[in-house]
């Protein structure tokens, strides 16, 4: 509100509650600018509004952080049912890559969901059955990586080719489950052991094999 709508605000108090509109007109001019303050982020039909409620549910004189805390609420609500996520088919013609287009959309749509002139528009559930298209698209790329990918780096990632292999040929895979041999974890290739010079401890250092070791793949065929 600005200092020349305080005055019917006030106006429309008085019929309430009379004591609210002194008689000395410098005490009145100070009142208005206090009420001016308080309320200068409020609309003025809002504050109007809010009179009315809260003399429909308290006795007591109102004062402006009365109508203030009412408009904060008011926001607070609205806003906690705004999703604000600038559908592209409600905004076609902005870039996202535009920060300063995007903030001031952003902008503007909050505050036409704040004054009223726009509904909150909350996050869509997805609701029905998926279509049979869409579904088999997920369920070709839904897995780790689409099977031309998976074959185009099975150069790169022979590990892993190797136990894919091994489970579409329905066999079991030794990585599966830890090696009893060398302690390897499941899901690391085994390790071959070595000494160490200096301390000739077998245990010291262990060295990377690609091949599984046979009581590994036992173990791995009885957990399967």
């Amino acid at each position: 509100m600005n200092p020349e709508q305080i005055p019917q605000l006030l106006k429309q108090v008085s019929y309430a509650d009379p004591r609210i509109l002194p008689e000395d007109r410098q005490e009145l001019q100070g009142l208005a600018a206090l009420w001016a303050g308080v309320l200068a982020d409020v609309p003025a039909e809002f504050a109007m509004w809010a009179v009315g409620q809260h003399y429909a549910e308290s006795p007591f004189p109102i004062k402006p952080s009365d109508i203030a805390g009412r408009w904060r609420a008011h926001v607070r609500d609205r806003m906690n049912r705004h999703t604000g996520t600038l559908e592209p088919t409600r905004y076609p013609e902005l870039d996202p890559d535009d920060v300063a287009g995007f903030m001031h959309t952003l902008r503007t749509e909050r505050h036409a969901v704040i004054m009223g002139q726009a509904e909150p528009t909350p996050l869509k559930a997805i609701t029905g059955a998926v279509p049979d298209d869409v579904q088999e698209r997920l369920d070709r790329i839904g897995q780790y990586i689409p099977d031309h990918a998976r074959e185009a780096l099975a150069a790169y990632r022979p590990v892993r080719a190797e136990r894919e292999r091994l489970v579409r040929q329905g066999q079991a895979d030794p990585l599966s489950v830890p090696c009893p041999w060398c302690d390897a974890p499941t899901g690391h290739a085994c390790r071959g052991r070595r000494v160490h010079p200096s301390t000739r401890d077998p245990e010291t250092k262990r060295q990377g094999t690609r091949q599984p070791h046979p009581s590994r793949i036992d173990a791995a065929r009885t957990a399967a």
